[in-house]
Parts: C-alpha cells; sequence; structure tokens
C-alpha cells in the first residue's frame, strides 16, 4: 500500500515502466517464436492458406502488440512529464479497423484461412500464459516475487 496513487513519485513510475521493458519483450519473443513455429508445422502438415493465415494472422499479432505498447509507452511519459495525455481514441479504433481490414482482405482474396488467421491473432494469448507460467514458477519454486 506503500505505492498509491497519492503517493508515488516520478522516479518510481518511470522505474516501474523501465521494468515493464523485459516484459513486452519476452512477451514479443514468445509471439515471434510461436507464429514461427506455428508456420514451420503448417507448411509440412496444412494447406497453403492455412500457412498463409497463419502466417498474417501472427504478423498482424506482432504489429498490433507493438502498436499498442508504443501508444501505452508515449501516453505514459506524457502524464510522467505533468503534461495531459492527448492520445486520441481514434488512434485505438485505427489498429483495429487496419487489422480488420487486412485480415477481411486476406480472406476475400482467398489467401488465408479464416480460422488459421484467428489463430495467428491469438499468439499473444500463448504468450501471455507462457508469462503467467514464468511468473508462477519465480512465485512458487523459487519462493520470490518478480519485480
Amino acid at each position: 500500500m506503500s505505492n498509491s496513487a497519492n503517493n508515488l513519485d516520478d522516479k518510481s513510475i518511470l522505474s516501474e515502466a523501465g521494468a515493464d521493458l523485459g516484459l513486452y519483450a519476452r512477451v514479443f519473443r514468445v509471439m515471434l517464436g510461436a507464429t514461427g513455429l506455428a508456420v514451420a508445422v503448417s507448411v509440412l502438415f496444412a494447406p497453403w492458406r492455412v500457412t498463409t493465415g497463419l502466417l498474417i494472422g501472427g504478423l498482424l499479432s506482432l504489429i498490433n502488440h507493438h502498436w499498442l505498447q508504443s501508444s501505452v509507452s508515449a501516453v505514459v511519459a506524457l502524464s510522467v512529464g505533468g503534461e495531459k495525455p492527448k492520445l486520441n481514441l481514434a488512434t485505438f479504433i485505427l489498429r483495429y479497423l487496419v487489422i480488420a481490414a487486412v485480415a477481411f482482405l486476406a480472406y476475400e482474396l482467398r489467401i488465408a484461412s479464416l480460422p488459421a488467421l484467428l489463430a495467428g491473432l491469438c499468439s499473444f494469448v500463448l504468450a501471455l500464459f507462457a508469462e503467467a507460467v514464468r511468473e508462477m514458477y519465480f512465485v512458487i519454486i523459487k519462493r520470490e516475487e518478480i519485480t
């Protein structure tokens, strides 16, 4: 409770944001690895539309994750500097529109399977599960809290 919103100083917020860079990097690496593994396996065993769907969905997921992380980092940096963040809601909606448009176009041009596109987009979920398992390992097995 010592880190409530009223008694945090700017330095502790910045140090916590710096600690989260490792989290973002780990999640991004797991997403990249999961997408690569899924595409490699589907090349061997699945039709080409499934492979391209996994590839396009995984790439869209990676782009979405990077875009969201950079947007949130910009807002946090502005709020720490004392300025009021001027993030427009349209930028968040634009992300989803771009992703939906690319997925729709890939499906309509018949170069990707819709279930494979959705599975590729779910690489973020797999990365979150991997991070949860990592944290459980450190908390339960090593009896320490991740900072």
